[in-house]
């Protein structure tokens, strides 16, 4: 499905990053694993590599950076001589971060908005430029059914996790920063959608994730690469026709 595309996955380390990147040489593209985590950058893009050799590489980004984006984005069209997509799936947030409501401070909440909906801003501005000068390029948000959907707080009594605010601002506005940008580059031959997964599996207590499955489908929570159809999708020319939309895969959670 994306045969010879080169994409970037900013937070290509992390816990969606990495299935990303791999269903995107799976699919036969060239992935750009970018994360700030150099080290962990790396290590990912040579387990792909050993899989699917000549379809990963690892990048250097700090997505809160403008020159470390613009490095990055210089540095892959002068190899590439052109980039199809970037995928905003970083995840920057502060020690504090997490907290319940009560807890949250103003400082950490300014910081925590600024570091992740800030961060996205960012790479969508600079790739969206980018893409315009290209006359082509896909832009992918990640954002949340906690975007979309007020929180269930009654599914994390009992636990020591909460859903944190600045969560719900911040990918709540990715869901509306991503029309905007739809919408301010459209006729220049650039897409930009949104994909708002459901809870990811991540060795969450058993109390929660019962609480949380009896609101699903069939499922419950899901695994990072039940989120891989939906972004294969939106990656692919299957979808060229799609802009500024919101995608839900969550297994009902929102109903």
């Amino acid at each position: 499905m994306l045969q010879d595309k080169v994409v970037v996955v900013t937070g290509g380390a992390g816990l969606l990053g990495r299935s990303f990147a791999r269903c995107i040489a799976e699919q036969g593209g060239t992935a750009v694993v970018a994360d700030i985590d150099a080290a962990g950058a790396t290590r990912v893009a040579e387990e792909l590599a050993l899989a699917f050799p000549g379809r990963a590489e690892a990048a250097s980004l700090d997505i809160t950076d403008t020159n470390s984006i613009a490095v990055l984005i210089t540095d892959l069209g002068r190899r590439y001589t052109r980039i199809d997509a970037v995928v905003n799936s970083a995840y920057p947030h502060n020690r504090n971060y997490g907290r319940k409501l009560e807890d949250v401070t103003y400082a950490d909440f300014c910081e925590n908005v600024d570091l992740h909906l800030g961060g996205y801003f960012l790479v969508a501005q600079q790739f969206g430029l980018f893409f315009r000068a290209q006359g082509a390029g896909n832009i992918i948000n990640m954002s949340s059914i906690y975007g979309a959907a007020a929180p269930r707080f009654a599914i994390y009594a009992g636990t020591s996790m909460t859903m944190p605010v600045e969560y719900a601002a911040i990918k709540s506005a990715i869901i509306h920063l991503t029309r905007y940008f739809a919408q301010y580059f459209k006729g220049a031959g650039i897409r930009v959608n949104c994909l708002s997964p459901g809870g990811i599996l991540d060795q969450q207590p058993a109390d929660f994730l019962g609480a949380y499955n009896v609101h699903c489908n069939s499922k419950g929570m899901l695994d990072p690469a039940d989120i891989a159809g939906a972004l294969l999708f939106l990656l692919s020319d299957a979808s060229q026709f799609i802009t500024g939309q919101n995608f839900v895969v969550d297994d009902g959670w929102t109903l």
